[in-house]
Order: structure tokens, then C-alpha cells, then sequence
């Protein structure tokens, strides 16, 4: 099921890591997920019930140690 945010409120929203980077829609391997996905450290986020769960403790961590998001369309919204 694709996360459906409204678009000012992704816009808005950023990692809670360090660098505040900008989150895109989907995981890395499933554009469809329900999830954020940082576009800076990799980080996913679950979206649960409509609502982005951004706690560190509740993210995914890449796979890769320096894991992007690295899907074509990752490029933040601007």
C-alpha cells in the first residue's frame, strides 16, 4: 500500500537524525511501502495508520553502512 502524505506535510518533514535531510516516499527496494525513507542516511521510517513514525528507535537502518536512498526518483521534492 503506497503511503499517501499530504504533499505540503512531506515537504515539511525531515529525519530526526543529525543532518535533518529530507524523507522521500517508500523504502529504497519497494516505492510502495509504508514507509519514509531518509534521502540522506537511509533510515526507514514505518508509517503507521497515516501517521510517520519519526523515532530513531522505531527506524530501519541501511543495509549498507553508507546506504542512501538510492532509488531514481529520490531526489527531494523542491
Amino acid at each position: 500500500m503506497t503511503v499517501k502524505l499530504d504533499e505540503r506535510l512531506l515537504d515539511i518533514l525531515a529525519c530526526p537524525a543529525e543532518d535533518h535531510a529530507p524523507l522521500i516516499v517508500g523504502r529504497p527496494d519497494d516505492a510502495d511501502a509504508d514507509a519514509l525513507t531518509c534521502t540522506s542516511c537511509g533510515r526507514v521510517y514505518p508509517v503507521r495508520d497515516g501517521i510517520p513514525v519519526l523515532l530513531l528507535d522505531e527506524a530501519s537502518e541501511p543495509s549498507q553502512p553508507d546506504a542512501k536512498a538510492s532509488r531514481p526518483d529520490a531526489e527531494p521534492k523542491g
